[in-house]
């Protein structure tokens, strides 16, 4: 979920010189105790070494002199470079304070970029980062009850979504399991194919609530489109005069705390998978006790998950990961809305970009090189 930009700094001819790296993601290290480090220390392995580090600001790479892994080398001295929003991403993109820039630029930027372009390098992959509508399934929620959020499902337009607010740089995602990772189905296509008020209706009266449901719907400030996400979400679900829709941003670091504390009925959140496996779509996030902690809970589905962690070769837990999907889609603790595609922007003397990312927000930065 970070925001970045790289800089090659001036040095002693470009083969020495220093790449930078921007993004919002932290940098925590443990000390040996197990406790949170209180100086820029770190430890651990890897082809670089933290030289230095200021919080919210940047952080200084150099190549590991000890390093022995199974990298061929180890690449340019890094800088990397922290940006409160997309749009001071982009500010520092076009006034060249920055020479790669990527995670994540606006919507309309992205959609503008054209590779054709002699005066940068523009890279488009796909990526295993998802974005999900994450309900509240407690009995203090105006949306515990399954058949409410079975009617939302019917409601959201995903495609919309991704072509307005995000300009087509995000594709429609129907699934808790991304395109691309083992086990991925199309569930939510298959059970809510088009957006139907009158079906959703349907639920509302059968579950005998009263019209309009009013929930809070939040979201993270600062964070890409999330104020127009949450506008246009807000739009499809109350059409119809079937929900009312209270939308909230609160910054991010209290927008976390109110997610994990039960304090909003609905949020929106990214999520980048730690490694490209599809357990890292399960467990954590619709198993008991989920990152996510909408109160969900399901005797099925924490049983498919421990079944599933079995099996080293992740095919035959394929079936696993399908029917975990499928109970996902009736319960509905969450509306998977997007997965997102990975863009690199460089200027045109620096290559590696299209090596940059592998799609689960770890940046290769030993391939960034000057031509």
């Amino acid at each position: 979920m970070g925001i970045g930009g790289w800089q090659l700094l001036p040095s002693q001819g470009n083969k020495n010189r220093t790449i930078t790296v921007g993004t919002t993601d932290a940098v925590t290290a443990l000390d040996p105790a197990g406790a949170l480090r209180t100086d820029t220390a770190v430890d651990g392995t890897g082809p670089y070494r933290l030289t230095a580090y200021t919080k919210d600001q940047k952080a200084e790479l150099a190549p590991n002199e000890h390093y022995t892994g199974a990298l061929s080398g180890t690449g340019r001295p890094v800088e990397l470079r922290y940006y409160a929003d997309s749009a001071k991403l982009d500010r520092a993109w076009r006034a060249r304070r920055i020479d790669v820039a990527t995670r994540t630029l606006p919507p309309h930027v992205l959609a503008e970029l054209n590779p054709s372009d002699p005066g940068q390098r523009v890279t488009e992959s796909d990526s295993a980062e998802t974005r999900n509508l994450y309900l509240d399934t407690r009995s203090r929620s105006p949306l515990h009850d399954p058949r409410v959020r079975r009617a939302m499902a019917w409601l959201v337009d995903r495609e919309r979504l991704a072509a307005t607010v995000y300009e087509g740089t995000v594709d429609p995602l129907y699934s808790l399991i991304p395109t691309g990772i083992t086990g991925h189905t199309t569930s939510f296509f298959d059970n809510y194919p088009t957006r139907s008020a009158r079906k959703a209706r349907e639920l509302l009266t059968e579950a005998g609530v009263s019209l309009p449901v009013r929930f809070t719907l939040g979201y993270g400030t600062g964070r890409g489109a999330g104020a127009e996400e949450a506008a246009e979400l807000k739009r499809q679900l109350e059409a119809g005069g079937l929900f009312q829709v209270d939308v909230r941003g609160y910054e991010w670091t209290d927008f976390q705390k109110r997610w994990a504390a039960g304090k909003m009925d609905a949020w929106a959140v990214g999520w980048v998978a730690d490694h490209p496996d599809p357990d890292t779509f399960g467990a954590a996030l619709v198993g008991t006790g989920s990152t996510m902690s909408t109160g969900y809970s399901n005797r099925l589905v924490d049983h498919l998950v421990l079944d599933s962690q079995q099996f080293a070769d992740r095919s035959p837990a394929a079936k696993d990961f399908k029917d975990i999907q499928a109970a996902v889609t009736e319960d509905v603790p969450l509306i998977p809305l997007w997965q997102r595609k990975e863009y690199v922007v460089s200027t045109e003397d620096v290559g590696g970009g299209q090596y940059l990312t592998d799609g689960t927000g770890v940046f290769r930065l030993w391939r960034l090189n000057w031509l």
